[in-house]
């Protein structure tokens, strides 16, 4: 049995000092102006690009991480340069995982590399199952997919809220119901392709924070997709349909196995706002001059900060753990990944908070980065599962009552 240990390889090190270095010098001079902008960051993305951050190639190689650990490392070292800039250039990798999760091999190999683009005109990709009526309710999903035979087509009609990329990405991953008896079992996803007819977003939302990250509504309207956008193919889903009619077992539904695999790496992500606010206040208490004294010699500044720390590391090996047991298909008999993404989102929610008042009357200031990282921190208790759907989820894995 090999030897149990926290350090990491050489090879982990060299991703994190190398993703680091990017956000130090590319991603978080920029990040005022783009939140200010609140639009997509193209010229980084296409840096980013340019030197192998973005890309599938990128994922593919964290993914193959044994431990699990190379995705939330770069996550994290991201996201401590900006969560908008950070997700402008991670939100495509949802799709991608959505494709890779549930696709075929030939499905992977066809639009995998859509998603991304090219170096020269990268593109982004969407991820569309929330809906106005039907967002931790994943069973009431209204998107509606129907197939025609005449045809061999799948129509997709309904609206998609809060998309990340929705709109300006190349290709969109919709979720949609096929056989609405059965609730969320009878889910199943669909690529739709560039330029496909029927495909709208209105407008861009505008939000709190992540503001260099494009979030809109997408209405589907009588969307038309070839048979192949299926994922995982049509045989594969009529056999889950026929499993769910006759009561037997079935696999998660679309959307759910998405989520399930993303969740520690979202918790990874709001552990890197968390960790930047964490630094940057300990250097303003360190330099901060009151009283005669810097402020970090006063003890209620310095447990504050003692706190921050503590939690911003107990988050990281819940982050840890999930990601170790995902990639080693270890089940999640506790609701692991929910723990992990609980946790690192509401720890990013105290820290940010507690760097503000740390600062002062200049936390409240856009003259201070931590302004905008409060800003940023609060969805990670809301997008990918609220709070109280991680616990729900929690509670149901220990306990075995279906809690509601």
């Amino acid at each position: 049995m090999a030897e149990f240990s926290l350090d990491l390889n050489e090879e982990q090190r060299d991703l994190r000092d190398w993703v680091h270095g990017f956000a130090a010098e590319v991603v978080r001079p920029a990040a005022a102006e783009w939140d200010a902008r609140e639009e997509t960051p193209w010229p980084i993305i296409q840096e980013a690009a340019k030197v192998g951050l973005y890309g599938f190639e990128f994922l593919a190689t964290c993914w193959a991480d044994p431990t699990g650990l190379s995705l939330p490392i770069a996550s994290e070292e991201l996201f401590w340069g900006d969560a908008g800039i950070g997700l402008g250039i991670f939100g495509t990798s949802l799709a991608v995982a959505a494709i890779y999760g549930a696709g075929t091999p030939d499905q992977m190999v066809e639009w995998v590399p859509q998603c991304f683009g090219t170096v020269d005109e990268p593109a982004v990709a969407a991820f569309c199952t929330t809906e106005p009526e039907a967002g931790s309710d994943v069973g009431a999903m209204r998107t509606r997919a129907v197939y025609d035979e005449a045809t061999d087509e799948w129509m997709l009609s309904g609206q998609k809220a809060y998309a990340t990329n929705g709109g300006i990405a190349g290709v969109h991953v919709v979720t949609a119901s096929v056989d609405p008896t059965l609730g969320s079992r009878g889910q199943a996803a669909f690529v739709v392709p560039p330029g496909t007819a029927g495909l709208a977003a209105t407008r861009k939302l505008r939000k709190l924070g992540l503001r260099a990250s494009h979030t809109a509504d997408v209405f589907l309207d009588d969307v038309r997709v070839p048979a192949r956008c299926l994922l995982g193919g049509r045989d594969a889903l009529l056999e889950r349909l026929d499993r769910a009619r006759s009561g037997k077992r079935v696999s998660g539904q679309a959307a759910m196995r998405t989520f399930e695999l993303s969740r520690p790496t979202v918790g990874a992500q709001a552990l890197g706002v968390a960790r930047a606010a964490y630094e940057y206040a300990l250097d303003y208490a360190k330099e901060r001059i009151q009283f005669g004294r810097p402020i970090i010699e006063n003890q209620a500044v310095a447990f504050a900060l003692a706190d921050m720390k503590m939690e911003i590391d107990a988050a990281r090996l819940l982050v840890w753990r999930a990601s170790w047991m995902g990639r080693n298909n270890r089940p999640f008999t506790a609701g692991e990944g929910s723990m992990s993404k609980l946790k690192a989102g509401e720890v990013a929610v105290s820290v940010t908070d507690k760097a503000v008042q740390l600062l002062g009357g200049a936390g409240f200031l856009r003259d201070h980065p931590v302004e905008r990282w409060y800003r940023d921190a609060k969805i990670y208790t809301i997008f990918e599962g609220t709070s109280e759907i991680q616990r729900l989820v929690i509670s149901r894995a220990i306990s075995g009552v279906q809690i509601r």
